[in-house]
Order: structure tokens, then sequence, then C-alpha cells
């Protein structure tokens, strides 16, 4: 059997790195997978790019690189979200047709559809209405992303598809503690909690949004079963001006039961309070997995187990994540 050759891109990522183990855990060769740091090629440099694709040759590229943050990351710094993820994927889109490859997978984000999407939202809810305006020029970088796959796909005739993950979590995630996402984010913040003997935590917002979270190695499995599908069943579920499939688990809960449930995994016992002064973004974000679940695909970590999972790796990575 011979395996193709898959380049991931960002592997260092939390996403890339568990395609990365889903990979290898399906007994792909370690020597048939292509990797670079970005100190060794900087995706935003479209030459570096071309040249690495050239020398390469890649059969299968899995795009999860990408420039990632909460609210607070996206309001600071909305140029290098816009710029950096434009640029990363426009290069490695383009590189990719002009080197032969012929399919890729490109990582999204749920975000790329409204704020007051219908719930839960559809692939067909894109570009309907406005953009969550605290994270809309990363949204906009990732429906460009899904644009550039559509367009290189009808006018060249190559297999570029496209999956849109709900929030994510798990080993590999950023704990920086205005950067990162909420759970990440929360997990550090009732650790210290926890470690102050501090009698409550403050969380951002009302506490009343809803959010659906997905276990980062469930999508790294989603992201190689929709990779394999067959042409033909994958055009059987998609449509020429449709081509991306939405990632989630099934099921979303409030923040402040989000928060409750982090407690419980780290062993908090104060009190949890909200601050409705600062913003809460979208007020839901379910997604509509259908389509992904009747190509054969579902999410297998439960919230539990997988808050469990990410507080053992907030734990290994220790001080070079909480100093």
């Amino acid at each position: 059997m011979s395996h193709p050759k898959i380049y991931v891109a960002g592997h260092r990522g939390m996403v890339g790195s568990a395609i990365v183990r889903q990979l290898l855990a399906a007994g792909h060769p370690q020597d048939r997978l292509v990797t670079r740091t970005h100190a060794e090629l900087d995706l935003t440099d479209q030459a570096a790019v071309r040249a690495f694709f050239q020398q390469e040759k890649p059969d299968q590229v899995y795009l999860a690189a990408a420039r990632v943050g909460g609210i607070h990351a996206n309001n600071t710094y909305p140029a290098d979200f816009i710029w950096d993820n434009l640029m990363m994927e426009a290069n490695i889109i383009d590189a990719a047709f002009r080197s032969g490859v012929h399919k890729l997978l490109f990582l999204g984000s749920s975000c790329i559809y409204p704020k007051m999407a219908p719930q839960p939202m559809r692939e067909d809810a894109l570009l309907t209405g406005t953009l969550e305006s605290t994270n809309e020029p990363y949204a906009i970088a990732k429906i460009a992303g899904i644009k550039l796959c559509e367009s290189f796909n009808r006018q060249h005739g190559v297999d570029y598809r496209s999956v849109m993950p709900t929030n994510l979590y798990g080993p590999g995630d950023n704990y920086h503690p205005e950067n990162s996402h909420v759970i990440p984010a929360l997990l550090r913040r009732f650790h210290e909690a926890k470690q102050a003997n501090a009698e409550k935590v403050v969380i951002w917002g009302s506490g009343t949004p809803r959010r659906e979270f997905l276990y980062v190695d469930d999508m790294a499995s989603a992201s190689v079963h929709v990779m394999n599908l067959d042409a033909g069943t994958y055009a059987k579920h998609t449509q020429p001006m449709l081509s991306h499939i939405n990632v989630g688990f099934g099921d979303d809960l409030t923040i402040l039961d989000l928060a409750e449930a982090v407690a419980k995994t780290v062993g908090y016992a104060g009190g949890i309070e909200t601050d409705p002064t600062k913003p809460d973004g979208t007020p839901r974000k379910l997604m509509d997995s259908s389509r992904l679940q009747s190509l054969g695909w579902s999410a297998k970590v439960s919230l539990a187990e997988g808050l469990q999972l990410a507080y053992q790796d907030f734990l290994k990575a220790g001080s070079a994540v909480r100093g």
C-alpha cells in the first residue's frame, strides 16, 4: 500500500498536532508526514511557501495553521488576525495548486456564521447576515479561505475541502491569561483561584451565552474522515457553492454552566460571579453537524472527560504556560 505524502500546516498548534497524532495512530508512516516550524517556514512569505511546495510536492495538505485567540485577543490585534490568516491560507492554497496538490483540507471556524444566525447553525447560513463584531476580521479571513477552496475547485477542478469546527479545546491549547479561548482561560483561572484559596472567581459577561465545545482529537478524527471520503460520496453531501462542512459536538451549555464544570474539574470550591460589564459575544453558537453525521462521523469524547484531559495537559505544561 502506497501512503500519500501529507503536509500538515500548523503541526505545533492544538489542531495540527492532533491531526498528526490521528494520522500516526491510523498507521500513516512518520516519513510520509511533512511538517515545518515557523522558524523553518514563514507561511506569510509567499516566495518561501512556493519554494517549499515545489521542493516537497506533497499529495495532500491539512491547512491547520492560523492565528487564533479569544475575544480579548481578537479585539486587541484585529489587523494581525485578518492579515496573518489571509496571507497564510492564500499562500498555501495557491502554492499547493501550483505544485500539483489535488487534495487539501482547510480548517475554518464557526465564527464565519452571522451573529444572529438561526440555531443550530447550518452551512447555508454563511453570508446571510452581519458577523459578530468582536471577531469579524478573523471571521472574514476564514470566509475567504472557504471561498478560495471553492474557487480553485470551480476553476481548476481540484478537490479542496473545508471543515468548520465549533469551539475546540484539549492538549496543546493556549493558556495565556489574556489571549486564550474560554476553556483554557477558565482552567487557568480556577486553578490559580484554588491555589490561592480565593473566595470567588469572576467570569466575563453575563454567563448566559450558550456555547458548544469539541475535544480537539475528535476534530482531528473528523478532519481525516472528511479528507478520506471518496469524491463521489463527498459530492453527494455538498454543493458547488456550499463546499464546507460543520464539525460539532451536537450539544451546548451556558458559559456559567461551563464555569461550574471547570471548577468541578479543577477542584475549586469557592464562589462564581459574572461580570455583565464585559462583552458576551454571540448569544448562542451551536452547529448543525447533521451533514457530517450522515457521512459516518460523530464525536466520541464527552465534555466531562475532555475537561479532565485538558486539565491534565494544563498541569503537565506547568510554569511554561503559567509564567
